[in-house]
Formats: structure tokens, C-alpha cells, sequence
């Protein structure tokens, strides 16, 4: 199992638990052998701690980690030690304690960090699936969604029944072969399914 929560779900109630968590490497920050990690899914961020002297194996693994990666860590919740809480994050009271560290995936070089502002739509195109990984687009995604639930539960409520037919248009330029459905009113015409 790749994990039993997700990251913005932990809190001081947990503390002690065993889990299994999953995501990105966002930041990661060497100090003086102790790394810190924010771990992040697409619902939010934990800070995970790699100490040599709790797990030295795990610790000299996650020294390779870098932004991007796609690890799955499983560990003890820990409170953080006074001070280092983090006000601004749901999970800032607590960090993960890792006692295994598992790679699914390298990432390559970024072509730009995932928390910065990108101004090139061209560069942003190309790399669309790091793009929709940003705080912004996510969200945006997850507001598209919640409308059209709610719109749907609403039509469904008042008892009208979704009908998916298919677009006839007109045929585009495209690189994507059409395919051709002949009119039958207008016989030698036909619509093009995108």
C-alpha cells in the first residue's frame, strides 16, 4: 500500500501513530546530516526527519532525494521539538519520524521550481504536468470539480437524466484524424468528430 493518509491530515491526536504517507519531494534541507523533508500530495505538505542516529540506513538514502522525487515513507508521528512548530501549515505541530524510505520515481531536472511564478506560457505549456502540480492550478482544478458535482447532484435531485452525445462539428486543421459521419439529409456532406 502506498499510503494509509494523506499529508495534511496529521495532528497532535496522532502523535505515536504508525503511517505510511506518499508524495513528492518538495523542499528538502541538509542540516548538519539531519534532513528535512516536505513531503507533499495534493492535499497538502508534512515535514518528514531523516536522523542518522534513529535510522542511519534511511538517513544516507534520503541524502540522494531531490525536489520532485516520488518516495513513500513509513514512520512514527512525532511532535516537533518546541519552537520549530510551523503556524502556517495544518500539519505544522507535528513531523514524521521515517523508518523506511521508499524510491517509485526520480524526477529529472525541473525546468522551473513548482512554487514559483512562471511567466512563460510557452515554457509552462511544455511542462503542463509539473504546472498543474502548483498550489493555483490545483486548486483551480478542485473548484471546477466541486461546481460541476454540484451541478450535477442538483439536476439529479430534480430528476433529469445526463445524456452524453457526441459533438459533430465542423472538421479543424488539426493534426488528429477525423472521423466522418455521413449526413443524411444532405447527401456527399458529412461531420467530422473531433
Amino acid at each position: 500500500m502506498y499510503r494509509d493518509t494523506d499529508c495534511n491530515s496529521l495532528r497532535k491526536i496522532d502523535i505515536g501513530r504508525e503511517v505510511t504517507l506518499a508524495g513528492w519531494v518538495h523542499v528538502s534541507r541538509d542540516h548538519g546530516g539531519v534532513i528535512f523533508l516536505d513531503l507533499r500530495d495534493r492535499e497538502g505538505l508534512t515535514q518528514v526527519v531523516f536522523r542518522p542516529e534513529e535510522n542511519a540506513e534511511v538517513a544516507k538514502e534520503a541524502h540522494h532525494l531531490r525536489s520532485e522525487d516520488v518516495i513513500e515513507v513509513a514512520g512514527r508521528v512525532a511532535a516537533r521539538v518546541p519552537g520549530t512548530e510551523n503556524p502556517k501549515l495544518a500539519t505544522g505541530d507535528i513531523e514524521v519520524i521515517p523508518n523506511r524510505l521508499r524510491i517509485l520515481n526520480r524526477a529529472d531536472a525541473l525546468p522551473f521550481p513548482i512554487d514559483a511564478e512562471i511567466h512563460n506560457e510557452d515554457l509552462r505549456m511544455t511542462y503542463r504536468y509539473y504546472d498543474l502540480r502548483r498550489a493555483r492550478l490545483a486548486g483551480n482544478l478542485r473548484v471546477r470539480h466541486r461546481v460541476a458535482k454540484a451541478t450535477r447532484d442538483y439536476l439529479d435531485a430534480q430528476g433529469y437524466v445526463e445524456v452524453e452525445t457526441p459533438i459533430l462539428s465542423k472538421s479543424t486543421p488539426e493534426g488528429a484524424r477525423d472521423f466522418l459521419v455521413p449526413s443524411r439529409l444532405t447527401p456527399g456532406k458529412f461531420y467530422a468528430l473531433p
